[in-house]
């Protein structure tokens, strides 16, 4: 079992918690001026390149290993820190402890996997969590409406049930609408009008056939349909 989160899991105490009870952890770790000195003094070829989730590697991202050029003496022991180093995105605002037009990101881990491209892929992954909640969030997470933690409780199982579907609906569907946030999601596919009729024992979805994302809708559909049903 491993343990992911941003730099707001970066404490001593939680990590000694999981190293006691056996799980292991990839957090984020703040960069400060004395980290920053580390990434600053790696050699250009110390740089290995990093990798997407297909293996193919990522452009403009690099990662290399930290370990013993930062003070680590009160983490367990096998504690390490890799950096990854990206170019900024068109726009983006670098921070102080950015150089040379790259954003940085530091985490600490204590898997002994040799291949720092994997485990820098590994950390990174942990984003999907994140949008999760967001997208629970937009689907009755950010606010709890009652005065009472049993009727605010209720209110959260309805809140899973809504993220469960959506999870369903994005495996359904194809493209764009893989990944699409539940406000999207409403306007092109939860929001399309439709009539249920019975035509010879059975229950038929005529959608509204000039409705820009109906196609999409009945391919999600026929695709539910072709599933094999299991007792």
């Amino acid at each position: 079992m491993l343990v992911r989160s941003d730099s707001a899991a970066a404490s001593t105490r939680l990590a000694w918690h999981l190293r006691d009870r056996g799980v292991g952890f990839s957090v984020g770790m703040p960069i400060d001026a004395h980290v920053r000195e580390a990434i600053l003094a790696q050699p250009e070829q110390g740089w290995t390149p990093a990798v997407d989730p297909d293996g193919q590697v990522r452009d403009g991202a690099e990662v290399v290993e930290l370990t013993g050029w930062i003070d680590l003496h009160t983490w367990p022991a096998g504690t390490r820190a890799i950096c990854r180093r990206e170019d900024a995105h068109p726009g983006a605002q670098l921070r102080f402890s950015d150089h040379d037009g790259h954003r940085f990101q530091v985490f600490l881990t204590d898997q002994p996997d040799p291949d720092l491209a994997r485990l820098e892929l590994r950390h990174r992954q942990r984003a999907r969590v994140e949008d999760r909640i967001r997208a629970a969030k937009a689907t009755g997470l950010a606010n709890l409406p009652f005065d009472r933690w049993r009727r605010n409780a209720v209110w959260l199982e309805l809140v899973l049930m809504a993220q469960d579907l959506t999870c369903w609906t994005q495996a359904l569907l194809d493209g764009d609408l893989k990944v699409a946030e539940p406000k999207t999601l409403r306007y092109r596919l939860w929001h399309v009008a439709a009539r249920v009729v019975r035509h010879a024992r059975r229950s038929i979805l005529r959608l509204q056939a000039s409705w820009p994302w109906a196609h999409v809708l009945a391919a999600a559909f026929a695709r539910l349909r072709a599933l094999p049903l299991r007792c």
